[in-house]
């Protein structure tokens, strides 16, 4: 079980996501935005847009453990969803905008759970059960994971 500081630690990621992904894309021009990584490769402006859609999700997810019991996790393809308009052409702003507000909704809510709503627990189709701290955790890897592949395709 995770102690209340590396809580805070999944807290604290959650609430500085936003602002660390405006900063890891500050200046880039569209067509940098439209730059993949590398062969294969999602461009920028697709995996600011998947944080978005993951990000929801997410949230989605946090909602149903706190308010169901032992809610059936949605899962969904990333892949098609990259290639929809909204990811390829859409300003990253607006998804900027959507994940300030719902990080900020987030952090409220996480800050005013009991302890033990983080050991409420949904079922996963891929995993089994999990608890709303292993989601949590495994979130703030994803957020960071993206990060460090927005920073890399920058060195680029």
């Amino acid at each position: 079980m995770p102690t209340a500081k590396e809580r805070e630690c999944v807290v604290t990621s959650i609430r500085s996501l936003p602002a660390a992904l405006e900063v890891a894309i500050v200046g880039l021009t569209e067509e940098q935005l439209d730059s993949p990584g590398g062969e294969g490769e999602w461009a920028i402006r697709q995996v600011v847009h998947h944080l978005a859609d993951a990000n929801l999700n997410f949230f989605a997810r946090t909602k149903w453990i706190l308010s169901e019991e032992r809610p059936v996790l949605k899962l969904f393809d990333r892949e098609p969803r990259t290639r929809l308009p909204d990811a390829t052409q859409s300003s990253v702003q607006a998804s900027l905008l959507m994940l300030k507000g719902l990080h900020e909704r987030w952090v409220i809510l996480l800050k005013s759970m009991p302890d033990s709503a983080w050991n409420r627990a949904a079922t996963h189709p891929d995993l089994g059960d999990v608890t709303l701290d292993d989601l949590l955790t495994s979130f703030a890897q994803h957020g960071e994971t993206h990060l460090e592949q927005i920073r890399q395709t920058r060195q680029r």
